[in-house]
Formats: structure tokens, C-alpha cells, sequence
């Protein structure tokens, strides 16, 4: 498969990388290392599909014009419209045209993520009650310097949009419930801190994030009626680890099973082959997981704005 890749700047560098033999082409409106400024300019019959590695606002227009000539679509999170309906009709081009229109969210890749979704799934953990994540980075400069990042809701649709993501890769979670505990601007004009959650949803729900953490994590624990599953860390910040833990009834100290992995990121290769299989078997395009992130977000991010606890 022929790819180009939309938009060379760090996501777009990595997608190139992944993309390996499959790169034909890179388009970037000011990088000098790209082929072309435009993706207009770029010859229909050179390419498959694209990787569009762009800020939110020229999203849809790509990935419309993108549809409209047959161009299989891997577009980074998240694949933000003004409105539900461009989402739905965008969606409704892609089937038409038969072509795959996916939305990246690498996290589903990441092998303790996978772990978490399968031991839920398996039922081993008994009835669910409550998940917690935390996901911080040390950006906030960076963003408050970049000249389209420090703007909006924040960190909620950066950083939130890969947690709700990862609740609904785990749970199948499309809960309308969540609401916004706190939401801070401690270094940025946008919200560079925020915590949201749902009383109402089974489990129970906290997600908390920020760019204040100045080392790079992550953590989880999923409490649950036979025990508890949790993660530290990612495995590209270096040993990502794996912790479960078996109730002892009545009460007692629980047996327990660590998996620790240190390697490099696994999530953008694994993801790019996903990709590519999805194309190869003609899947049809579900945009159903972007609609409710979409409506989730775009709700949330007016109450950040307001500085929370809607």
C-alpha cells in the first residue's frame, strides 16, 4: 500500500518511520523536508492512502477530499467537527466510497493495555467497581509556546480523549455521565490540569490529567470483587509494569503476578500494520467511537472552560 503522510511534524515524522516501504510521499505546507505543500499537489494516482498528522481545524477538509478521490484515511486523534452530522456524513462518504477512515489511538496498542482489556473481559476480576487513571506529561511550556496548542479546552482533548478512548476499548464505555471535577490553568491560558469522572457509570470512573507532571506517567487500578489490576507507567518512558492481585477472603494479603517490560514503543508499528490489515480486508468504517468522544469533549471542554465542577 502507497501512503503519503499529511503533516510532517512529530506525529508525522513518526507515522513516515512506521510507514516504512509503503511511503511515497510527505506533504507540509512549511517544513522544507516535505515533497509538497499541499495535498492537492500530490498526484491521485501516487498514492493509496494517507496519514493525516494535522492540528484539528483542517481535519475534516482533508479527510473529505481524501474520501472523495477513494483514499483510505488514518487520521490523528482526535477526529474533531464542528458538528455531529459532519461526522456522521463523513462517515456515510467513506462507506460509499469503500474505503477505510480510521482514527489513531495507539494507547490500544500498548501491551499492558491489552492485558487490562482482556483480563476484564475474561471475567476474572469479578464485578467491577471503580477505575482510576492518571496521565501526566511535563509539556506545559511547550504547549503555552506553540502557536495553535495553547488554546481550547487544553489538556481535556489531548490527553482526555486517549482515556476515554481507552475506557471504551475496556469497557465499552459511551457513558454521557462524565463531568468535570476540576479544570486549572496553573502555567497556560488554556486548562493545563483537569480531573472529570462519572458517579453514574459502572465502574465508577476518575480520569485525571495534566501537563504538569515534569516525568512523563501513567497509572491505573481497576478495583474489583475478586481482586485488582493495575499499571505503571508506558513502555516508552521506559519499564511499564503489570500488577494483578487475587482477593484473599475474608481479609489478607492478596497473591500477586508483575509483568515488567522494557522495550522500545511497540504502539505505533502494531497500529500501522492494524491499519493496513483493516484497508487490505475492506473493513467498514465505524465512526461511532468519534461521535461519542466528540459530543463527550466538546461538552466537557465548555465546562473546563468555566473552570470546572459542571
Amino acid at each position: 500500500m502507497r501512503v503519503v503522510v499529511v503533516g510532517l511534524g512529530v506525529q508525522g515524522h513518526k507515522r513516515r518511520k512506521f510507514a516504512g516501504n509503503d511511503f511515497v510521499a510527505a506533504v507540509d505546507p512549511v517544513n522544507e523536508e516535505a515533497d509538497y505543500r499541499e495535498l492537492v499537489d500530490v498526484p491521485l494516482n501516487a498514492y493509496d492512502a494517507a496519514l493525516v498528522c494535522v492540528p484539528d481545524e483542517p481535519k475534516l477538509a482533508l479527510l473529505t477530499y481524501l474520501i472523495a478521490h477513494g483514499k483510505h484515511v488514518l487520521v490523528e486523534k482526535p477526529l474533531w467537527a464542528e458538528t455531529e452530522a459532519q461526522t456522521i456524513q463523513l462517515q456515510e462518504q467513506a462507506r460509499d466510497k469503500g474505503v477505510v477512515c480510521y482514527t489513531a489511538y495507539n494507547h490500544r496498542f500498548e501491551p499492558h493495555f491489552v492485558r487490562m482489556r482482556d483480563i476484564i473481559r475474561s471475567g476474572e476480576l469479578g464485578d467491577i467497581y471503580h477505575c482510576r487513571m492518571f496521565y501526566g506529561n511535563g509539556t506545559a511550556r511547550l504547549v503555552r509556546d506553540s502557536q495553535w496548542r495553547d488554546k481550547g479546552a487544553g489538556v481535556l482533548p489531548d490527553i482526555g480523549s486517549h482515556l476515554l478512548d481507552t475506557l471504551n476499548f475496556w469497557f465499552g464505555t459511551n457513558s454521557d455521565s462524565f463531568k468535570v471535577l476540576f479544570a486549572d490553568c496553573y502555567e497556560n491560558r488554556s486548562p493545563d490540569h483537569v480531573v472529570i469522572g462519572s458517579r453514574e457509570s459502572r465502574p465508577r470512573i476518575e480520569l485525571e490529567m495534566t501537563l504538569l507532571m515534569w516525568r512523563n506517567h501513567f497509572t491505573c487500578d481497576v478495583l474489583a470483587e475478586k481482586g485488582s489490576a493495575h499499571i505503571q507507567s508506558l513502555c516508552k518512558w521506559g519499564t511499564a509494569t503489570f500488577t494483578h492481585r487475587k482477593r484473599v477472603l475474608p481479609s489478607g494479603q492478596p497473591p500477586e503476578e508483575n509483568e515488567s517490560l522494557t522495550q522500545d514503543d511497540p504502539t505505533w508499528a502494531l497500529e500501522y500494520e492494524h491499519f493496513v490489515k483493516l484497508c487490505t480486508e475492506e473493513q467498514v468504517t465505524d465512526l461511532s467511537n468519534d461521535i461519542w468522544l466528540n459530543r463527550t469533549l466538546r461538552r466537557l471542554g465548555e465546562d473546563a472552560l468555566k473552570g470546572g465542577r459542571g
